[in-house]
């Protein structure tokens, strides 16, 4: 029962930050909304309910990391680096390609994981990790092409930002994990969102922005409020998941995330894909999810 608990928050909160990425590709290429500000005002409010919730929900202490010098220099390198780099290099992917192409390109993040353990270690990475990572490659390649050696189909721009989601994912995994095995997965993240978000408004001049006028109409605001609502959720069935199943269940059963993506683009935003961009998007998900299965053993 505990197991199956853990699959449908998993599922679930995959299936909702899916949705977020269709969702984002509408508000930027509909409306006038920039990045920074539609981030800034996501992180800042996701951050503020996530720990409002912790504090007044669960009755839990969320300011005391804050007394603690060491910890609050990782907390702000994460909030920065990852949390805040991840998203912003996320939803600029987006705006420079569109939603399949985004959340495909954050699975790059195993390799670089591979790769960061390995030269870490001196170390040559095992021979099933080589050949999940030209696999991995193969399909992205397939993705971006369409199997054509002359056409790329997405810009360079698009290709950097996404290259950017696979490291800062992988900076994501890897970096805070004695911040949050101390303070907990939900109160650094909570915090991390807010950081992150005010850094950005701080850095933006959000306040000075025209984009404030958006938020009369009412449609900007719901939509404002489920991708607040959704991306929050989602992070929370996804890191409460890992108390019921195990790392590995968690990686594969993650791959529904850009299957909703895609099937969202393309039943509600008209978006089409080649056939062999197809068998690409088939190829990156199986080698992915080989790397998490034999890096697991």
């Amino acid at each position: 029962m505990q197991r199956l608990k853990g699959i449908l928050m998993i599922v679930t909160g995959a299936m909702l930050w899916g949705a977020t990425g269709p969702l984002m590709e509408w508000l930027l290429s509909e409306t006038p909304l920039t990045v920074p500000f539609l981030l800034t005002i996501r992180l800042t409010v996701a951050g503020v309910l996530l720990l409002l919730f912790l504090r007044v929900g669960l009755k839990k202490q969320v300011s005391t990391i804050w007394k603690q010098k060491i910890w609050l220099k990782q907390l702000f390198i994460f909030s920065i680096f990852g949390m805040l780099g991840l998203q912003y290099s996320f939803v600029a992917t987006i705006d420079a390609s569109n939603a399949i192409v985004a959340t495909l390109l954050q699975f790059l993040a195993p390799i670089f994981v591979v790769l960061y353990v390995s030269l870490s270690m001196k170390k040559f990475p095992p021979r099933y990790q080589v050949l999940g990572i030209l696999g991995t490659l193969v399909g992205l390649f397939l993705l971006l092409t369409n199997a054509s050696f002359d056409t790329l189909l997405v810009s360079r721009k698009a290709l950097i930002w996404g290259v950017t989601v696979g490291l800062s994912f992988a900076f994501y995994t890897l970096y805070p994990a004695r911040l949050m095995k101390e303070w907990g997965v939900l109160v650094v993240v909570g915090w991390g969102m807010f950081i992150g978000g005010t850094v950005l408004g701080i850095a933006t001049g959000v306040w000075r922005s025209d984009e404030w006028g958006l938020l009369k109409d009412g449609t900007m605001i719901i939509l404002l409020i489920l991708l607040i609502l959704f991306g929050t959720a989602a992070f929370v069935l996804f890191l409460s998941s890992m108390k019921y199943i195990s790392p590995v269940e968690t990686s594969v059963l993650s791959s529904i995330e850009p299957l909703t993506a895609m099937l969202i683009s393309v039943l509600m935003f008209g978006a089409t894909l080649g056939m062999w961009q197809l068998i690409g998007i088939v190829v990156m998900l199986v080698c992915v999810t080989w790397l998490s299965i034999a890096g697991d053993k």
